[in-house]
């Protein structure tokens, strides 16, 4: 299967008035996982690797992202790479210009820590930047809470001033705060899902969600029928990752190789991979 872009995996999703799953990609056991996952459920998706998982690797981009591209390219269903929640401008231009080379057809700036004209500002920047190189580009308004484990309600963002921010940066999609938080461990998060109708009215680019771990599965597919288009999925992988590790270590207090408690970890990825799939195939 030739690699996807993600343009236009949320183009058709937007067609078909349904959604695409973005997974965050930390280690080569996730890469590996989610696409296995993928496959099983007969959808398409998104590896994604954001700035915090490239620092984890030395802050260098290529040795993750290169491996997520040859995973990805070999997929039988359509897997597109995308760089996440980059803050740091020169990693941004960095992933810009090796983008295409390393498989990457997108971006999303992190700016919504920043005030509505410098987010604008920084945003508009690294947007005609990576237009230049054809990326598609997304950014956030509003604040998504949970950061560096951080469960604050955030700002949600308004409908108008989410059209007028599009206009003025020129990005391609658009990560909206509307009641979901990163990082949660239940699915406990309630969507503003009014809210969400109202963006996707105003807004003429897609909409993302970001902190869906933390969304029942329910209010994921009422919130794809009011106009969410990407979904972003990070912790529910991390929680079985690591329940299936500390299984395995608890089962055996001797056991050293890695590839012995790696490889369930990374089947328990493939599962939840799978499921989040199958619920968006299906709904």
């Amino acid at each position: 299967m030739t690699l996807a872009t993600t343009g236009a995996l949320v183009a058709e999703a937007a067609r078909s008035r349904g959604a695409v799953i973005a997974f965050n990609v930390i280690s080569l056991e996730h890469a590996e996982g989610i696409v296995a996952g993928l496959a099983s459920s007969g959808a398409p998706g998104i590896l994604q690797i954001s700035e915090n998982a490239i620092r984890y690797h030395g802050g260098r981009l290529a040795p993750i992202v290169a491996a997520c591209r040859e995973i990805a390219a070999s997929a039988s269903t359509s897997v597109a790479i995308h760089l996440d929640h980059v803050q740091d401008l020169k990693l941004a231009r960095a992933g810009i210009a090796e983008a295409w080379p390393l498989g990457v057809s997108s971006i999303m700036v992190d700016a919504a820590h920043l005030d509505y004209a410098d987010n604008v500002s920084a945003t508009a920047e690294i947007t005609a930047e990576a237009h230049r190189t054809s990326l598609w580009v997304e950014a956030e308004l509003g604040e998504i809470g949970g950061k560096n484990g951080a469960h604050a309600p955030g700002v949600r963002t308004d409908p108008l001033e989410a059209a007028a921010f599009v206009v003025e940066t020129g990005v391609d999609g658009l990560a909206v705060a509307v009641g979901s938080s990163h990082a949660m461990t239940t699915a406990t998060a309630e969507l503003d899902l009014d809210l969400i109708e109202r963006l996707a009215e105003a807004v003429p680019v897609p909409l993302v969600l970001h902190g869906s771990s933390g969304v029942p599965t329910d209010v994921l597919r009422e919130a794809v029928a009011r106009g969410i288009r990407k979904i972003n999925v990070g912790t529910a992988l991390n929680v079985g990752y690591t329940d299936r590790i500390r299984a395995s270590l608890a089962a055996d207090a001797h056991l050293t190789d890695p590839r012995r408690y790696l490889a369930p970890a990374r089947d328990a990825v493939t599962e939840s991979a799978a499921q989040l799939s199958a619920l968006l195939v299906s709904s």
